[in-house]
């Protein structure tokens, strides 16, 4: 036991020896001229912003104490101010019709390219992070020809913060939406940008301050998780800086040993002939199907480490001195692929499709060879499937699908866990929206729920607190326009348990339940085998339309049949929904619909619609006393819909 602890004091100490790793340096920042020494103002209020319309707006900033301050734009008289004995400033211009470009005046400093519009902020995990650039397989010629500079794009960049809320972030330009800056626009916020757009005419900007992967709580202010001390007691942990740095380097310090060592024991990176070379002999490696589960496990566990695959790919003469795509889907979880023995790319997680532009003479025509060095860092190694696996050039494809030869290159214990700072409690509050909080906005679209359906029993709670820490904020009530979870996974009409289908439910109470909120549905536009579905483009028409229900006020019809109610009547139930939603669209069958009786078991119901009602029932279960509709991860074939085009969210009877 002496010798032990004499190891882990010694580890320790060469831990607290080492020199902590140098900051990363970022990409230039845009910089405003300052008119005075003293004279500063946030990230917020630079070149390109979108001021919002018809409502009192803030600016503010810091300057010598004492300075006096005049703001300027447009034909509004001057509003004028003097910073405090802490320097801090801030004056409250009165409200002002859409419209511009404009220069903001602030003393000698100018503001250019100022327009007033409407500004949405964005937030959640990843669904909302999702670039363009993502989902060009589906928009890419839409998306070439479009561009509006009416339309204003900011990313607040990533910070997280333990000690309290900050006043500012680093400093990031609003971007105009052109062919230059479309690539780097979250998806989402680019379609509902532009449906509103196209409605009313209305400058659009959008504030988008989320990151993938991140639970709800790490949105939340301390206050506002007063009621939730599990997760502060956790956050307390990370407000020691040094305890924080000594955490980082240590897991940085394990990765890089983990990796070191992959790298030391692959053979195909060691043979006289690696093997990715164009003339490496492979007669004597398995035949695998790609998308064959076998290589990846040992019968009964999955091998980590290090795949080697490989594949003769005949190229016809015309494609020979031609640029080509390579596609090869998506992998789980790192890839570098080389092809005729030359690098082509690589990718280091399994999310991003992985798309390679081979230049002009790399192909040659007759026989090539692909390989791909597959880094399995936790979990089961693949391919992930119905993705496109292919060779595209001159107009014509070749299918990569089918059989390739495999061989193990190393086998390595699971990579070690890396502790992901921003998804503990506040962090991203403090750091990414509480300094937005003087910026007038005039509502907030929410996409999250995924790394909160484990704990969906404290999803309503959590969401509560979140819209009621961020109205207070900003001292208002803000419209909150909620995405539901896409539909993901095996397709299924309906299973017993379902997690996401439990959390969706949630989400639709939070909307029924939480003044001045509205659902999105997306339980069609999902991808079974991408927790990244690409159409982003229905979300953000859902958005739109629900946008201008709830805060424009606009008589429509911006959702899908809304369950009220239901009545039990013998055998069947009658469930009732909200009357303008309830304008049926008619098909052969509806389908989705399960009953339960009394031991709580669930079946596949049949269902028809009468009047604005839906009446379900099963021939086999007397007495039933509950309905589901919709109830799977992904319950693929759910037809409930309304003559708007819209779906109904799925629900279950109390």
């Amino acid at each position: 036991m002496k010798r032990h602890k004499r190891i882990l004091y010694y580890l320790f100490g060469l831990l607290l020896a080492a020199p902590l790793p140098a900051a990363p340096r970022s990409p230039e920042s845009p910089r405003l001229p300052q008119a005075e020494a003293g004279l500063k103002l946030p990230a917020l209020i630079s070149d390109g912003m979108v001021l919002q319309r018809e409502q009192p707006v803030t600016l503010w900033g810091t300057a010598k104490a004492g300075e006096s301050i005049q703001v300027k734009i447009a034909q509004q008289p001057p509003c004028t101010t003097v910073a405090n004995a802490q320097g801090n400033w801030l004056v409250s211009l009165p409200p002002m019709k859409a419209g511009g470009p404009y220069t903001l005046q602030i003393n000698g400093l100018e503001v250019k390219d100022v327009w007033v519009g409407d500004v949405w902020l964005c937030s959640g995990q990843s669904n909302m992070e999702l670039p363009v650039s993502r989902v060009t397989d589906l928009f890419a010629d839409e998306v070439k020809a479009y561009s509006n500079p009416q339309i204003r794009y900011l990313k607040a960049p990533y910070a997280c913060n333990f000690h309290s809320p900050q006043s500012d972030m680093p400093r990031e330009a609003w971007k105009a939406l052109n062919q230059e800056n479309v690539m780097g626009y979250a998806a989402l916020c680019y379609f509902f940008a532009k449906a509103m757009y196209e409605k009313n005419g209305i400058p659009v900007g959008i504030i988008n301050a989320s990151w993938g992967g991140t639970p709800v709580e790490a949105w939340i202010s301390e206050e506002g998780l007063k009621d939730f001390p599990l997760y502060l007691n956790d956050k307390r942990r990370y407000e020691d800086d040094a305890y924080v740095a000594l955490l980082k380097q240590a897991e940085s310090l394990g990765q890089y040993r983990w990796d070191a060592s992959l790298y030391r024991a692959d053979a195909g990176l060691h043979e006289q002939t690696p093997w990715y070379a164009a003339g490496y002999d492979d007669g004597g490696w398995e035949q695998t199907g790609l998308f064959s589960r076998a290589w990846a496990s040992n019968g009964l566990n999955p091998v980590n480490g290090s795949h080697w695959f490989r594949r003769q790919v005949n190229i016809p003469p015309s494609w020979e001195g031609r640029e080509a795509v390579l596609r090869l889907g998506c992998i789980v979880d790192a890839d570098s692929v080389y092809v005729n023995g030359t690098f082509a790319g690589a990718t280091s997680y399994q999310y991003p499709p992985r798309i390679y532009t081979l230049p002009a003479g790399l192909l040659k025509a007759g026989d090539n060879t692909i390989a791909i060095r597959l880094i399995s860092k936790a979990g089961y190694p693949q391919f992930v499937e119905e993705k496109p696996y292919k060779l595209l050039c001159n107009g014509e494809e070749i299918n990569l699908e089918g059989q390739w030869k495999h061989r193990t290159g190393a086998i390595m214990p699971p990579s070690p866990p890396q502790t992901a700072f921003h998804y503990k409690a506040t962090g991203l509050y403090n750091g990414m929206i509480a300094p937005l909080q003087n910026y007038t906005v005039k509502g907030v679209i929410w996409y999250q729920g995924e790394s909160n359906v484990s704990r969906r029993n404290e999803y309503y709670a959590l969401m509560t607190a979140l819209v009621n820490d961020w109205r207070k904020l900003w001292n208002k009530n803000l419209p909150f326009l909620l995405v539901q979870l896409a539909n993901f996974m095996e397709p299924a009409l309906l299973q017993q348990n379902s997690g996401w289908a439990e959390l969706r439910d949630i989400q639709r109470k939070l909307s029924q339940t939480v003044p001045n909120t509205g659902l999105v549905v997306a339980i069609d536009v999902g991808e079974w085998n991408d927790i990244h579905p690409l159409n982003k483009k229905e979300v953000g028409k859902r958005l739109a339309l629900q946008a201008r229900k709830l805060v424009y006020g606009e008589k429509i019809v911006s959702e899908g049949p809304v369950y009220l109610s239901h009545l039990i009547e013998g055998n069947t139930i009658v469930l009732t929904f909200k009357p303008e939603t309830a304008d049926f669209e008619q098909v052969d069958e509806l389908k989705g619909f399960a009953v339960a009786g009394a031991d709580g078991i669930f079946k596949p119901a049949k269902a028809k619609t009468d009047g604005t009602n839906v009446i379900v029932w099963n021939d086999e279960t007397v007495g039933p006393v509950k309905v589901r509709y919709a109830w799977a991860n992904n319950p693929e074939g759910a037809n409930l819909y309304n003559k708007a085009g819209l779906p109904a969210s799925p629900f279950q009877t109390e």
